[in-house]
């Protein structure tokens, strides 16, 4: 809770910090990565550094959190805090590199703001960055101490058993660890950070879902290309795709995510887009290998058949559910014949609004935002509360309400 010394100086300077925020930001990276090029090399994503994405995350998330302390100062977003510090986890972020943020994101503010910034106002931001800091630092501290790691997490060199080209722009890699020990348990839904080691030295990690069900001697990720428009294609996603074949090692981290598979028997809504099923794959297998009969309804869009990473695993494990249902929706839906036994697709973009839902369900969501918010507004249409309504956001803005 934000005190009551802070409270007025925070709401009356807002508005100033908040319209400052994007150069603050490009100044903050600036002095950061010049103090500390290890990090921008090893740690940030540089493409999104590169786009400005990470820079307008980071103005928004210390927009929103000011935000939210001042209209709801008895509530903490524990949603968007939780999705934050997994994503640190899984990157090895550690209480001492909070500091070092600290020291140049304020120094930055100062620069950019001059004599606005009085000790006064110096302070109330201050309280605001260590509420949300403190926050992230103990909920990151509980998550390795689940993971059995230390502070700043456990990564594992897991060689590649097996490489399958699921579609043109995605690829399966099956994971073993090198010590011979079995990959380990997760929760199904979660992904892992894997680190690779660029032409230039740099050890870039981006996270990938875990496509398959827990319990087995293997991991499995799946990796879209990422190909930009305007800007570079994805580091990492392109390596991989270009590089990694079997017998190649990899650094991989402990299983991190919050959007899992909850137990139970009540109704699931599985929705999928794009790369965005392989979690929904995972919580599928999983079903599908404990015998599960609870009803579950799973929607998946793409562009196409041929662009659906994964499309004849997935109609195999909704069959073998007997309470589940397939529903899909492609852009092109003539641009490959579906097989035998498959649901018809619809064309165009998914629509929840004829779709017999079961009362009391819980909806799990991951695609690109456009998508999550058509799907969630669609529930939230049919009367579905927004506390059940949950969703996994990969990207840079980990702040993201989907309102």
């Amino acid at each position: 809770m934000l005190s009551d010394e802070s409270t007025p100086v925070i709401r009356a300077t807002l508005p100033v910090v908040g319209a400052s925020l994007g150069p603050i930001t490009e100044l903050f990276y600036r002095r950061l990565f010049d103090a500390h090029p290890e990090l921008g090399r090893d740690l940030f994503n540089r493409g999104n550094q590169a786009s400005g994405e990470q820079q307008r995350a980071l103005a928004g998330s210390i927009a929103a959190f000011a935000g939210m302390l001042l209209d709801r100062p008895d509530s903490r977003p524990d949603a968007m805090l939780s999705r934050i510090a997994h994503k640190h986890a899984s990157l090895g972020v550690t209480s001492d590199q909070y500091k070092v943020v600290h020291h140049h994101l304020f120094g930055a503010i100062a620069e950019v703001l001059g004599d606005a910034v009085t000790p006064e106002v110096a302070a109330a931001w201050d309280e605001v960055y260590w509420l949300m800091a403190n926050a992230l630092i103990a909920a990151e501290a509980g998550l390795y101490r689940q993971a059995g790691a230390a502070e700043g997490g456990a990564r594992h060199p897991m060689e590649i058993v097996e490489r399958r080209q699921e579609t043109p722009d995605t690829v399966s890699f099956t994971l073993r660890r090198t010590d011979g020990r079995p990959a380990g348990t997760f929760r199904p839904g979660q992904y892992v950070g894997v680190q690779v080691e660029l032409p230039d030295g740099a050890r870039q990690i981006r996270q990938y879902s875990l496509s398959t069900a827990p319990g087995r001697p293997h991991w499995r990720i799946t990796v879209k290309r990422v190909r930009g428009a305007a800007q570079p294609d994805g580091e990492v996603s392109s390596w991989l795709h270009e590089h990694a074949r079997p017998g190649d090692v990899l650094t991989v981290s402990e299983p991190f995510g919050d959007l899992v598979l909850p137990e139970g028997d009540g109704p699931l809504l599985l929705a999928s887009a794009g790369i965005g099923s392989t979690p929904m794959l995972s919580m599928l297998d999983h079903l599908a290998a404990t015998g599960a009969t609870r009803p579950v309804t799973v929607v998946h869009a793409d562009r196409s058949p041929a662009d659906h990473a994964h499309r004849e695993e997935q109609h195999a494990l909704v069959r073998s559910l007997p309470g589940a249902r397939l529903h899909l929706w492609y852009e092109e839906p003539g641009a490959e014949p579906g097989g035998a036994g498959e649901p018809a697709a619809s064309a165009g973009r998914a629509d929840l609004t004829g779709l017999d839902l079961p009362a009391g369900l819980t909806a799990y969501l991951c695609g690109p935002v456009p998508f999550m918010r058509a799907v969630r507004g669609d529930l939230l249409r049919r009367g579905v509360p927004a506390e059940r309504i949950h969703y996994e956001v990969f990207g840079p803005d980990l702040w993201l309400g989907l309102q």
